[in-house]
């Protein structure tokens, strides 16, 4: 593959049971899921994070199981971004952040997911990101249309922080480059969604766009998770981007 420092391509987690026999050879144990999954791709997106705060042990783990070029971005966990909605928050967020560097040169971004009720709120976006930890990758991902906006964009280049686009049915197939990294997830299209195998014509029209971007990092994680979509669909993208 291409430009492995700029491209970093792969899915959002590893630990899936109908993976097995899919992706995963039918008798690999689940203990080297992780170990067979870095082989194939260079980063993932762990979504556990977001329902509960790992162990240092676990993340260490995690750590050890990859290889020295493999990137992990990790989902802000829930009590920041939904529960409490970035109120009173600093001292939970630093802990988090505490935790993601233990990964060390392996990790990649700090992903912020916004409930898809909340629409734009300028006033919430600024007491968000004066909390982020400038030094950290860290993306933003919108789920009500309102905040696909200039405005929007305006305060999150000044803040350093990168806005995440989406492959999904509800909202718009822009690609939005924000502190000059890209950030992609595909969720799935249509009523499918996560069902959702992406065409080679989809992927290579996505492609296209990237290729445009000249962001200096790109990460692609594959949401499409039902029945080994997912990785098929990262190994499709590699493939495409590394002929391109």
């Amino acid at each position: 593959m291409k430009s492995t420092q700029k491209y970093f391509l792969g899915c959002s987690g590893w630990y899936y049971k109908d993976w097995a026999g899919n992706f995963y050879p039918e008798k690999l144990s689940k203990s080297r899921w992780l170990e067979y999954y870095s082989k194939q791709f260079n980063t993932v997106e762990i979504n556990n994070t977001f329902y509960r705060f790992p162990s240092e042990k676990t993340v260490k783990g995690w750590y050890n199981k990859t290889p020295d070029n493999f990137k992990l971005t990790l989902k802000a966990n829930q009590v920041i971004t939904h529960r409490r909605r970035f109120k009173n928050t600093q001292s939970t967020l630093n802990h988090f952040y505490s935790l993601a560097e233990t990964l060390n040169e392996k990790l990649g971004c700090i992903l912020f997911q916004i409930p898809p009720q909340k629409s734009k709120d300028i006033d919430f976006l600024k007491n968000a990101v004066k909390q982020f930890d400038l030094s950290k990758n860290n993306i933003i991902e919108f789920r009500h249309p309102s905040w696909y906006n200039d405005e929007v964009y305006d305060l999150l280049n000044e803040s350093e922080v990168g806005f995440c686009s989406v492959s999904s049915a509800d909202l718009p197939d822009d690609l939005v480059i924000t502190a000059n990294i890209t950030y992609i997830r595909f969720h799935g299209v249509g009523s499918e969604k996560n069902h959702y195998l992406y065409s080679d014509k989809e992927l290579k029209e996505w492609t296209n766009k990237l290729k445009e971007s000249n962001s200096n990092q790109v990460f692609c994680y594959f949401n499409n998770d039902y029945n080994a979509n997912a990785p098929k669909n990262a190994q499709m993208l590699q493939k495409i981007i590394s002929n391109s």
